[in-house]
């Protein structure tokens, strides 16, 4: 007789309860950690969105993560500490067959089979023996219907559903104490939003003559128009016609037409033709601005323009 800590399925079963407590260890840290990290990321956040947005971005959470993360990991928990229970009965099964083993006991048949027995228990299977008593007097092709009844693990789990429905009708329709699925989806795209809408002011004022785009929108042209009449008429003109510089409503420029070029032009100038940098004076959006508006002006053909200089720009 092998010691039970010798017996295979003995060992495999310390190693299975073994990995699945390091499991639910390693959840409950990831579950911490979590929370500490999306209470760090809140406070970061308080000053980055209005306080009126604030209300109706927040997600009902527990623990700092939102209900739907937080109920899968203590659901997969329970599941794990179930196993391990029931890993810990069957563990407690097979040393007590071997300790009465070890004892000279006589050890009952039905004992010797407890794995099969229990399964027996936990469906409520009946033996051959009482197949007549549960004959319904219906059969088919050979196949006899039994009033055999449901197995209480199906029943309870049934019973479990009817309990989660009860609350969740409650919860999501009744209290609503938390978001529906759509809720939760609009939330989180108004959230989205908000994030996106700050990266891209973040991610304009990072703009150089590598990634310029041409600016289009009304209140755009309009700051860039405002900066050009201020200061770049002086040189080019009113409307751009040119004077001391050159004409910027023709297609004939001197260091490229292209947006990029233009950007570059008035970041860095060209000191040589008396067109002087601006980069310290104007930041990168403006500069981007004042870019899009000499752009706009090409086609306008003014009073009194300057003839071309330079070279003709084709897109």
């Amino acid at each position: 007789m092998l010691p039970s800590t010798d017996n295979p399925f003995v060992v495999i079963m310390l190693v299975v309860i073994i990995i699945l407590a390091i499991a639910i260890t390693l959840l409950a840290n990831v579950l911490l950690s979590a929370a500490q990290y999306k209470a760090e990321e809140d406070k970061k956040r308080k000053g980055d969105i209005p306080a009126g947005i604030g209300a109706a971005l927040s997600v009902p959470a527990v623990n700092g993560i939102s209900d739907t993360a937080f109920y899968m990991i203590v659901s997969v928990i329970a599941l794990e500490v179930f196993i391990i229970m029931a890993l810990l009965y069957n563990l407690r099964v097979t040393l007590g067959l071997q300790w009465k083993r070890r004892a000279g006991a006589v050890v009952p048949a039905a004992s010797k089979v407890s794995r099969t027995s229990w399964w027996d228990r936990l469906n409520r299977f009946k033996p051959v023996e009482q197949e007549a008593d549960l004959d319904l007097g219906h059969d088919y092709d050979g196949i006899r219907e039994l009033d055999n009844r449901l197995p209480p693990w199906w029943l309870y789990g049934f019973y479990c559903t009817i309990i989660f429905a009860g609350v969740y009708l409650w919860r999501y329709h009744v209290a609503h104490s938390a978001p529906l699925p759509a809720e939760e989806y609009a939330i989180a795209v108004r959230e989205a939003e908000v994030r996106k809408a700050e990266y891209l002011k973040n991610a304009a004022a990072n703009v150089d003559e590598n990634t310029v785009k041409l600016l289009t929108a009304p209140a755009d042209l309009a700051a860039g128009k405002a900066v050009f009449e201020g200061t770049c008429f002086a040189c080019h003109g009113k409307r751009g016609e040119g004077s001391v510089g050159p004409n910027l409503t023709d297609d004939y420029w001197l260091h490229g037409g292209s947006i990029n070029d233009v950007f570059r032009t008035i970041k860095y100038g060209w000191p040589d033709k008396g067109m002087k940098s601006w980069k310290d004076d104007y930041s990168p959006v403006q500069i981007a601005q004042i870019a899009s508006y000499v752009k706009s002006l090409s086609g306008t053909h003014p009073d009194n323009p300057k003839p071309p200089q330079g070279t003709l720009y084709k897109p």
